[in-house]
């Protein structure tokens, strides 16, 4: 079992930069990888990028490749999203996940186990 507690959202302008995080709780968090999901109201959710079990090797989705930033603290057990340059098509809620028994670079949200209740992120132009 694990529980996934997600903060850091809030409302930032067009340009602003925002860091989510992610704090883990239950199983040994370097035993698993994590990633970051969104959901814009009236969308599916989508996969924005994983992080595997040590930090060392994360998978982006192409659009979001260089404006936002994953890491881990296996020490805090959190993972964290650095997003920067923020544009209001950023807008939705945020999750985080936990891929306990899946293939690294997972994309699907099918393909994790535990998620958080999510932080909403609202970027005004």
């Amino acid at each position: 079992q694990v529980q996934l507690v997600e903060s850091g959202g809030g409302l930032v302008q067009a340009g602003g930069s925002l860091r989510l995080s992610c704090a883990a709780s239950g199983r040994t968090f370097s035993s698993y990888t994590m990633g970051w999901f969104r959901q814009a109201p009236g969308k599916e959710r989508e996969f924005v990028v994983c992080i595997s079990r040590s930090g060392g090797i994360t998978y982006y989705a192409d659009s979001m490749k260089g404006r936002f930033t994953i890491s881990r603290d296996n020490a805090k057990n959190t993972v964290y999203l650095q997003m920067n340059s923020l544009k209001p098509e950023d807008t939705a809620v945020y999750y985080c996940a936990a891929n306990i028994f899946g293939g690294w670079g997972a994309k699907r949200p099918n393909d994790y186990d535990y998620w958080g209740q999510g932080t909403q992120v609202f970027v005004s132009s």
